[in-house]
Order: structure tokens, then sequence, then C-alpha cells
């Protein structure tokens, strides 16, 4: 038949092809550092990103938060494909809608709750002029964000981050190398049955183009092969940053706490969320589509994803300036590609430094504590759990924070307003005597303040006078009642 003189053709083209890739191969690299992690080999190398972790892992808490920072506004969309997200300001990114960029992004822990963080965030910027400029209003800064679930992983569930927070978080950014492992938002983060955390990891493309990502890995799947016990990220590995690395032994693979730390089915609540990022400058449907692909990422480096119980997100951000790279222009399209999959595989590389930093607590172990053959030979562990700042949550900062989120507080009727501030002000010092909470405004979940004690009496004598006169007014005109 006709196919057979076919075959011959086809191969020698392939072949052909394949000639000319490699004769272009050392033009491609002739760059230094191409396809290579950068200096800190975290999204802290992409230009014009930082990043502020901070957490704590005293009981009743175990929990944090992370803030990647961009001084200069810059582009931001993202993609949300779990099941159950914990999410705030995402429509926002949408490039059907007018926001012009971010001025930072929020990973954090407490679920929901957590979310109220960012309103530390937003006061940060708000004290620097950071924002859409609102005239004399001021600035609206604009600050996403996805949380992961680690309620009751530490003792109590309502101990949970709150504005002082992302104050403190905000406060603690910074450019330079970024601390992995069970810090920041991915403190009470947990892999399958694996305690787990935060990961970070970046890539050059040459001609002065980085790609980084930052990810806190919670999925209520594993990133540990079943086959092997391996991490399905390591398999994409640059620049020998998983040197010494080994499958664990056959031994490790066949225990049980093997077996446990590979279920995903032990909780029913769990989220995977990221940033990447990079210093191309892209239009917001391009950022748009750079967080979708990401998600190819998480795909890669953990089984099951995209759960109805997972959160999973991912958001994009372009700190670039000048003339904006577009999707729908076949020009653009050869370096949106390359941006883009540097993105994906970038994000699995995160996603098993994260796995291979966490470290056991509570009887939860990590990784490299069930497989400790894997890990052995891995001196950069310590490096990649030590390196840059994550400061605990204290008591005294936490109530410095406080402070500074002070606002002027609305008068009640018929008070003056410095008697309304002097209340206050007894109220925030009082704290001091008080235990350390993460409840907004730091006062303690169900606790009431003589603040709180007064409306609600006030609330109550006022229901009593309305339903009194309800009543006395049923009494005299019964029959208008009833026709009514």
């Amino acid at each position: 038949m006709t196919m057979k003189p076919i075959l011959p053709a086809l191969l020698t083209a392939a072949l052909a092809s394949s000639l000319c890739v490699v004769a272009l191969a050392p033009a491609a690299s002739a760059e230094e550092g191409v396809g290579q992690p950068g200096e800190h080999n975290a999204i802290t190398d992409v230009p014009g990103i930082q990043v502020g972790q901070v957490q704590s892992d005293t009981a009743p808490f175990l929990t944090g938060t992370s803030v990647i920072y961009t001084p200069e506004m810059s582009v931001a969309s993202v993609d949300q494909r779990g099941g159950a997200p914990a999410t705030k300001e995402t429509d926002l990114l949408s490039p059907l809608n007018s926001n012009p960029g971010v001025n930072a992004i929020q990973l954090g822990g407490s679920s929901m709750y957590g979310l109220s963080a960012t309103n530390g965030i937003i006061r940060w910027l708000e004290d620097r002029g950071e924002g859409v400029p609102l005239g004399p209003a001021g600035v609206a800064p604009i600050v996403p964000a996805a949380d992961i679930y680690d309620l009751n992983r530490g003792g109590d569930p309502k101990a949970r981050t709150s504005a002082e927070w992302g104050y403190l978080a905000a406060e603690a950014t910074a450019d330079g190398p970024v601390r992995q492992g069970s810090v920041g938002g991915g403190t009470g983060a947990r892999g399958g049955g694996l305690r787990s955390g935060v990961g970070t990891a970046s890539t050059y493309l040459g001609d002065g183009i980085w790609v980084g990502a930052m990810v806190i890995v919670n999925p209520a799947g594993s990133p540990v092969d079943p086959l092997d016990c391996s991490l399905y990220g390591v398999h994409f590995g640059i620049g020998g940053e998983f040197d010494g690395y080994q499958v664990p032994s056959a031994q490790e693979c066949a225990s049980e706490e093997s077996d446990a730390a590979q279920s995903t089915t032990e909780e029913s609540l769990n989220t995977t969320i990221a940033v990447v990022a990079t210093n191309a400058p892209l239009e917001k449907a391009a950022a748009q589509r750079m967080s979708g692909n990401a998600h190819d990422g998480m795909a890669r480096a953990i089984s099951p994803i995209h759960t109805l119980s997972d959160g999973d997100t991912v958001f994009a951000v372009s700190t670039g300036d000048g003339e904006a790279l577009q999707i729908n222009d076949p020009a653009d399209s050869g370096q949106l590609n390359g941006i883009f999959n540097a993105g994906s595989t970038t994000l699995s590389r995160a996603i098993a430094k994260a796995t291979l930093s966490a470290e056991s607590h509570d009887g939860r172990l990590s990784y490299c504590d069930i497989y400790p053959s894997a890990c052995a030979d891995m001196p950069q562990l310590e490096e990649w759990r030590t390196a840059g700042e994550a400061p605990d949550v204290t008591r005294p900062e936490f109530q410095r924070a406080n402070r500074a989120l002070k606002q002027t507080p609305v008068p009640g009727p018929g008070s003056k307003p410095h008697a309304a501030d002097s209340a206050v002000e007894d109220q925030v010092d009082g704290a001091a005597a008080a235990p350390f909470t993460g409840g907004d405004g730091g006062n303690s979940a169900g606790s009431p303040t003589p603040t709180t004690l007064a409306i609600g009496s006030a609330t109550a004598a006022g229901a009593f006078l309305v339903l009194a006169g309800f009543v006395a007014l049923r009494r005299r005109r019964p029959e208008a009642l009833a026709v009514s």
C-alpha cells in the first residue's frame, strides 16, 4: 500500500529535525545560567517580589500567614480549580474587570477565618500610601488571598490568624532568601498524611526573564508515589537542587508509617495554594493563562489533585514593565509558552521542596522522618529550613500590631469622642493582662469586653421596650391588628 513508501520519508524528516535541534542547542544555552535556579532558588529571584512570613506553633496555635508583596503594583490573575476554596478578592483579577493590579497576595492558614489577616496587610500598605489612588480618600490597597484549611491542628480551633498576623507578616517582607518547611501559612499544613508546609523555587529563562513559584502544600492527595515512595516533584529538579535524594528503601516504603503517609482519606478538608511570578510584562489575560497552566505543575507533583475537598488556587503575577505580551498576538506565543511551562515545572519543584523541608510536630511525621534514607544525604535541607526570616508571633508583637491597627472608634449615642477614645485605649492596654489570642481586635473568641457588655445590655433593654409597646398596642386596638 502507499503507507510503506511514506514511512522512510517521515523517519528522514524526523532525523533531520532532531539534528537541527542538536545543532541549535549550544546557541540557545550560550547565556550563562539559562534553565538554572536563581541565587536563592526562590520566588524572590523574580525582580519586584518580596516575601514575609509569621507563625506560631505554640499550643493552642499551629498556623501562620505568608505574604507575597510587590512594591510596585503588578498585573495579576488567578485560576481556582479545587472544589472548596477559601479566597478573597479573586473577582478583581479577571481580565474582564478593570482592576489594574495587586499590591500583595496572602497565602495563609486558618481557612476562611484567616482571610481577616488581609486587613492587617491592607492597613500596612495604606500607611505607606500604596494602593489604587482614591484622591482625598487616600488609597485602596489590593490584596487578594487564599487560605488553607488547618483548623484544630494545634489544639483549639479558635486559635487562628487575624489582622495582627497579617500586619506582622507585611512588616517582615524582604527580597532575600525565603524560609521553607513548616513556617508561615504552611505551619499547620499536611500533604496527605504527612506534615507539610511552604516551598519555593525559581528558574532563569534568559534575556533577563525570571520565573518563580511559592506554594503551601496541603492537599487531600499525596505528593508520594505509592509505587516506590519517591516524591513526584523531584523528577523536575534542576541545577542539582535535589542532589543526594534517594528513593526510599524497600523496608521504609513497606512500613505502617508509610501507609499512613500516603493516606488520601484521613481528612476531607484541604487545599494547595500558590503564586507563580515572572518579570516578563504580561497582560492580565496572559497572567490568567499562566495561573491556569501552573495547575499542571500541581497535577504532576500531587495525586489526586483538584478534588471536591480541596480549594486549589494559583495566582500569577507579572512585575515587568514595558509592552505587555499578549495571548492573541502570534509574535508573542513562543515566549509566552516558555514562561507558562516554566511556571508549571517550577511549581512542581516547589511542592517537592515543601515536602522535604517540613519537620515533624506533635506526632505528625514528616517525609524525611518516615523515609530517612531518602533525605540522609541532603545537607541543603538545613539551609532551606533556616534561610530568611520567619518571626514567631509572640504576645508582645501581637499587642504592638494591635495598637498599630487601632482606628478612631465610632462614638455611641450621647457619648463624647474623647471618652470613647479613652475606653478603647483602656481595652487595648488591658489586653496585656489577657491570654495571647488570634481573635480579631485582640479579644479572645467568646470573651466579652466592657464595651460589648454595655452594647449587649442596651440591645436587650431596647428589645424589651419594643415588646412592651407591641403588647400595649395590641390591647388597645385588637380589631386593627387583626385586620392587618
